[in-house]
């Protein structure tokens, strides 16, 4: 369950009471301190903490912070809009009282995400739980469709005790490998225990093919709910790691070669409880809606890359030939398209149909991610988009001339190439509105400025750690 309502001055009905029933539940169980957490527009987590008896007070009245951080850059610089970036104002941050959980990787602490308001008490204009909250419920009311998401985890583990900045693998067995299993198994085991304690239902964790990488795969949820637990994931890996003198990295390129770490999003559409993606006479199952949001995300790619693929180390994993998805291609379980048409197993497929979506990376920040895609399919359901041919196999092996003739061209080589489609995307601009809108612009050309004269072994260790 996730909070739908935004927060109001004094709380939302029913929150204070609830907070002080959680206080003393905290305490029972050791809990002292409890973690704010939001995700910037350069996709970096950023927390505030109060001990956990100022939880009213906070679900009441919210906890500062600046506006500022709306404009922060992964190396902590500051870039500026025409109403962001500045010394001036301040906000307030409210927990979702629904999300919040103790942190088993961190005894002594819970976690909860926030939704952000101005001191006059509206819904401030640069929160991306906000915005994504915003689209989701709109969706509902206006058509009648509800989402299923996930965000697959791939991060790379490597020893705390490499030389400083440097990627040593913690584990180096082969890809997908057995060895590699063995080679981390107490962290393995006391992540998934974490897991478990937290209420996470993993589905799936494995070896990944890079050295020292893993992923994991977690139960669908509302999409909002999705990107929360995306971000306590990623707060529980890093944490357990500690632990086992481990330091993990969600950087999209952890070394400048070789298959770098993404972070799929998987979607799938829903009207009257009936799965859009599944029950269809259309491909594969697909209605016609289901089709068409297929093809506004297809239609989309390239503007949405500015905030699936953010920073300038996601572009050194957007190679061809390496299942990262750089096309605007779909096809059935084909792993090299943009867009992967998961049907699922014969018998499950009202449960498990959905798409999936490559391009993206854990440098995004999962809110911004989802609603993007969102809008973006939306944008071609409502319009009654027509889904292109299907393509199988890698589309690299096309030549140029047939490539455009099946409509596949290759999604933008560096963030500049994407920010530019974004500049020329009214549909993904307006969804985000004009504030958070240009702070994608304005944080992303400072990304790019920030890395101006780097070679990729350089860019792949200035980022190598922020994520």
């Amino acid at each position: 369950m996730t909070t739908l309502a935004d927060p109001v001055p004094g709380g939302r009905p029913g929150d204070v009471p609830r907070a002080d029933a959680f206080v003393t539940e905290l305490s029972a169980r050791g809990v002292r301190g409890i973690v704010l957490a939001h995700v910037d527009t350069a996709g970096i987590g950023r927390v505030k903490t109060i001990p956990a008896e100022r939880l009213p007070v906070a679900v009441a009245w919210g906890v500062g912070m600046s506006p500022v951080f709306d404009t922060f850059l992964a190396d902590d610089s500051i870039v500026t809009t025409d109403v962001l970036g500045s010394p001036d104002g301040d906000l307030r941050m409210y927990p979702d009282l629904d999300r919040l959980v103790d942190l088993a990787g961190q005894p002594g602490w819970a976690w909860a995400p926030v939704d952000r308001i101005t001191q006059e008490g509206a819904p401030h204009p640069g929160c991306g739980r906000t915005f994504l909250r915003r689209v989701v419920s709109d969706a509902r009311e206006r058509l009648g469709i509800t989402f299923r998401a996930g965000i697959e985890i791939e991060w790379s583990v490597g020893l705390d005790s490499a030389p400083a900045g440097e990627f040593v693998p913690a584990a180096v067995g082969p890809a997908y490998g057995a060895i590699r299993q063995v080679e981390l198994s107490d962290y393995a085991a006391d992540l998934l225990a974490a897991c478990a304690a937290q209420r996470v239902e993993v589905e799936q964790f494995h070896p990944e093919y890079a050295p020292g990488q893993f992923e994991l795969s977690a139960a669908a949820l509302d999409p909002v709910a999705a990107a929360d637990r995306s971000v306590l994931l990623r707060q529980t890996i890093r944490a357990v790691a500690q632990r086992h003198g481990l330091r993990v990295s969600f950087s999209p390129a952890v070394t400048a070669e070789g298959v770098g770490n993404g972070g799929h999003i998987h979607l799938s559409c829903h009207r009257d409880g009936t799965n859009l993606h599944a029950e269809g006479s259309g491909r594969y199952g697909m209605t016609p809606d289901a089709e068409s949001f297929a093809a506004g995300v297809l239609a989309h790619l390239p503007a949405l890359t500015a905030v699936t693929a953010p920073s300038p180390a996601s572009y050194l994993r957007l190679k061809p030939s390496q299942w990262a998805g750089v096309f605007t291609a779909w096809g059935r379980e084909t792993r090299e398209a943009a867009v992967r048409v998961v049907t699922g197993m014969a018998g499950n497929r009202e449960a498990s149909a959905n798409l999936e979506v490559k391009p993206v990376d854990l440098a995004a920040n999962p809110y911004l991610a989802l609603g993007c895609v969102i809008a973006a399919g939306l944008d071609g359901l409502e319009s009654a988009m027509p889904l292109p041919e299907e393509i199988t196999g890698d589309p690299a092996r096309f030549a140029a001339e047939e490539a455009a003739a099946r409509g596949v061209h290759p999604l933008p080589t560096s963030l500049l190439e994407a920010v530019e489609w974004f500049r020329a995307d009214e549909v993904l601009r307006a969804a985000l509105g004009p504030v958070l809108a240009d702070a994608v612009i304005a944080v992303r050309l400072g990304e790019d400025t920030a890395a101006h004269g780097l070679d990729d072994a350089r860019v792949a260790a200035a980022y190598r750690w922020k994520y």
